[in-house]
């Protein structure tokens, strides 16, 4: 059973903690009451347990570094780095494809969107039905190149263009 009565909810059973010490230390919740008293001598404990992990942790590692085969769960550790490796190798390939959905999403969602004032319009027309403006990619009027349609300036040959 978990030393704090928070214990086994993670990082929510921190944010818990957080909330009964603000509690108790705006008022709300006296501080002497025995309750508050055995949470936060739980929490202590838990906390210090925590520490105590940390340099357990961060000591393994060292000795494992200096001295690999002293440890038979080398190999273990080995074949779960590399499943880590694949892990994140996945995660990242999935965040290239979340970037590329919700790009796409953008540009859907952009395409009709007035530059001047917002508003969606149907598909095919060349003005907002909202404010009139122009709609669309334009052609620079002096080099012909591709340009959305506030642009003051082509960004290819610097031309102004004419309202």
């Amino acid at each position: 059973m978990a030393d704090n009565i928070f214990g086994g909810l993670g990082n929510l059973g921190g944010a818990l903690g957080g909330l009964v010490d603000g509690l108790a230390q705006s008022g709300l919740i006296p501080k002497d009451d025995p309750n508050v008293k055995v949470f936060n001598a739980q929490k202590e404990l838990t906390d210090l347990k925590k520490q105590e992990a940390d340099i357990l942790i961060e000591i393994g590692r060292k000795a494992f570094e200096a001295n690999p085969s002293a440890f038979p769960q080398g190999e273990k550790l080995r074949l779960i780095r590399a499943n880590m490796q694949e892990a994140e190798a996945s995660v990242n390939a999935l965040k290239v494809e979340q970037e590329a959905t919700e790009k796409a999403q953008a540009a859907e969602d952009a395409m009709g969107r007035c530059p001047h004032c917002g508003n969606k319009n149907p598909e095919g027309i060349k003005f907002c039905q909202e404010c009139g403006g122009k709609l669309g990619n334009t052609f620079c009027t002096s080099c012909g190149a591709e340009m959305s349609p506030d642009t003051r300036f082509c960004g290819e040959c610097g031309a102004k263009q004419e309202e």
